[in-house]
């Protein structure tokens, strides 16, 4: 089964303007599939295969012979010797658009590789799971409580049977054993694998990178060479504030987000709707899926504007947009019913604002379709969210 993505238009239309297309994103999120589906006269060679990767590396010339443009490339990154010869073969005939699409998971090396061989060659692209609204257009029968414990990974759609639980442990298990010995020499596989769900803890907080290095046991240095990896290779967000030089009031510290619902449940130990209703983590969960929301429509939609989040000494808001002067700001809130106290915090954002800059707000929770909560606010449901994040969304 296909389950249509937004960023199909997008893609296709780059591809048709540039001779590379780079597409990267974390494991799972459906590069490949995307690639076979938008691109089906081009022929496909994995990289993930050691002996195709092995002769990418080796004999890049006589690889690309083998397999000429329109080429789509599947995980580019484990033959980084290629990137010169595609270079050579993009320049042998520039004006030919879209013949390679390039595919991968660890971004540092793809993004290395890019700039140093095919740098105004190549569009960078960045896929993400499914959408809420992608997840309900395929399989209308999976409600908001579904979608946050099964996560956006396309798999567990495209096959509802699958046990999510061993999803996620298999997961867990290809990412440390596979990606992270190829990125960084890690001593002890156990210790990332406790950092891993202690960042989880800590999705939707402030990042207290002394914290969590303690809670693990490993030096500062240590921790925040793990988390830029699980940064770079898409697993988490870190979501920075909003200050400028005249409010010296406002916190400066960026909040952590793990990016896959689905994969935060699994990691702090919600298996079932009746977890999830009980636990002090639901709205953390509840706010990471929204965040996850907005950056798709940055991406997909082309966003155009800054996100960011709002704190100070007697403020908070968890998501500031701006653009052109103006700020959206919203709220994340896990109740299915917002009224007139739950938008207090806005109000007082708002307030400190530059004048006349602060534009839409909203409540982004669980009620069924929207609602005025007051004069300038509005409730909205998931479903809802990137229309609310576009430019000329209104």
């Amino acid at each position: 089964m296909w389950i249509p993505r937004e960023i199909e238009t997008l893609l296709s239309t780059t591809a048709r303007q540039r001779p590379v297309v780079v597409v990267t994103g974390a494991r799972q999120t459906g590069k490949t599939s995307l690639a076979q589906h938008l691109f089906p006269n081009c022929e496909l060679v994995s990289l993930d295969l050691p002996s195709e990767a092995e002769q990418a590396e080796r004999d890049p010339r006589g690889f690309l012979a083998r397999h000429p443009p329109p080429l789509v490339v599947d995980e580019v990154q484990y033959a980084p010797g290629l990137f010169r010869h595609l270079k050579r073969a993009v320049d042998a005939n520039r004006d030919r658009a879209g013949q390679f699409i390039l595919t991968g998971s660890q971004k540092l090396t793809l993004m290395r590789a890019v700039s140093d061989s095919l740098a105004g060659r190549a569009a960078v692209l960045e896929l993400e799971g499914l959408s809420f609204c992608e997840i309900h257009a395929a399989c209308p029968h999976f409600e908001v409580d579904d979608v946050l414990l099964r996560g956006g990974f396309p798999e567990l759609y495209k096959a509802p049977e699958l046990n999510i639980e061993g999803f996620y442990r298999s997961y867990v298990a290809t990412y440390l054993e596979r990606d992270l010995r190829q990125l960084l020499r890690v001593s002890s596989l156990r210790d990332f694998e406790r950092f891993v769900r202690a960042s989880a803890l800590r999705s939707a907080g402030l990042l207290n990178l002394a914290e969590l290095a303690r809670d693990v046991g490993i030096s500062g240095s240590t921790a925040r060479q793990w988390l830029s990896m699980l940064e770079i290779s898409s697993q988490i967000t870190l979501l920075e504030p909003w200050f400028s030089n005249q409010t010296k009031s406002l916190v400066k510290t960026p909040k952590l987000y793990i990016n896959d619902s689905g994969l935060l449940a699994f990691l702090v130990g919600m298996r079932r709707a009746s977890d999830l209703h009980g636990s002090p983590l639901r709205g953390a969960l509840w706010e990471t899926l929204v965040l996850a929301e907005l950056r798709r429509a940055g991406i997909n939609r082309k966003g155009g504007w800054q996100l960011n989040f709002w704190r100070d000494r007697s403020s908070e808001v968890d998501f500031l947009l701006h653009r052109g002067g103006r700020f959206d700001l919203a709220d994340a809130k896990w109740t299915e019913h917002p009224d007139r106290g739950d938008v207090a915090s806005l109000s007082r954002v708002a307030e400190k604002l530059p004048r006349d800059g602060a534009g839409r707000r909203a409540i982004f929770c669980r009620a069924g379709h929207r609602f005025p909560i007051d004069s300038r606010t509005e409730a909205l449901p998931l479903s809802l969210v990137a229309d609310w994040a576009e430019p000329d969304g209104r």
